[in-house]
């Protein structure tokens, strides 16, 4: 592996070794989402080994959101069904090459990507406003 490879992985593993468990969650969406369009394109490409690579990549993204799920809430439940039929989606996927599957799992992940990232902006406004900045309040210019 060469300085640059390896200098990218070590940020890798450190963005993602100190992320915010809700940051976490949008990468692995978009990584899943990453994983199926290169699967799209090596498909296009008539490059099988690297589809079957990239699909697989995507279930065990799948898996891992499945498996991060706490089930003391009952949207965890609607959505470890959801994680479910898109893991089976994308093994249908991977069997049959079948790129309009790969479209419907983007789909859903996208749309769980960018209704999670509209939650966390949410948080992050009602936060603001329950706890507002100090950072102006430690200097006084006025005397």
């Amino acid at each position: 592996m060469n300085v640059n490879a390896q200098a990218y992985d070590n940020y890798k593993k450190t963005t993602v070794e100190t992320a915010a468990p809700g940051k976490l969650l949008l990468m692995l969406y978009d990584g899943a989402i990453r994983n199926i369009d290169n699967a799209k394109e090596a498909i296009r490409q008539k490059d099988i080994n690297m589809a079957h690579n990239q699909i697989i990549k995507a279930e065990d993204i799948v898996l891992e959101l499945t498996a991060s799920l706490n089930m003391d809430y009952e949207v965890s439940n609607h959505l470890s069904r959801l994680y479910e039929y898109l893991h089976y989606q994308l093994v249908q996927a991977n069997l049959e090459k079948d790129i309009q599957k790969l479209n419907e799992v983007r789909e859903f992940l996208a749309d769980l990507r960018n209704t999670w990232e509209e939650a966390m902006k949410k948080t992050a406004v009602s936060s603001r406003r329950e706890n507002p900045s100090r950072s102006n309040a430690g200097l006084n210019l006025r005397g």
